[in-house]
């Protein structure tokens, strides 16, 4: 999932229900302390959300949804803080988001 997952953390924080996420291991990066500071977000065309086409009746038209001096940002994947993660559900295991435990998940799969 590139666009959701934070919306969905914090309503599930909200209502109090725990909020699991499913990755591969693969996706950890040891060298990465601050994923907010350090992953490149990248902001894609600001028409793909300032826009929308479809059947007018006869054709396919381009409509614009909201005016045009309006701001967009459109990025290409959110990033979800850990205090809104209940646990990391792995191929190797669960482990709890911060780095410990994650650091000892991946060390001790690699033994």
């Amino acid at each position: 999932n590139k666009i959701g997952t934070y919306l969905k953390a914090v309503a599930a924080a909200d209502n109090g229900i725990p909020f699991y996420v499913a990755l591969p291991s693969s996706t950890f990066d040891l060298e990465m302390m601050n994923g907010l500071d350090s992953i490149p977000v990248e902001e894609r065309d600001a028409s793909e959300v300032a826009f929308a086409e479809g059947w007018n009746g006869e054709s396919i038209s381009s409509v614009r949804l909201i005016p045009e001096m309006s701001p967009v940002a459109n990025y290409g994947f959110d990033v979800t803080p850990a205090r809104l993660v209940t646990m990391l559900v792995t191929e190797k295991g669960l482990c709890r988001p911060d780095e410990e435990s994650i650091v000892s998940l991946i060390k001790t799969s690699h033994e």
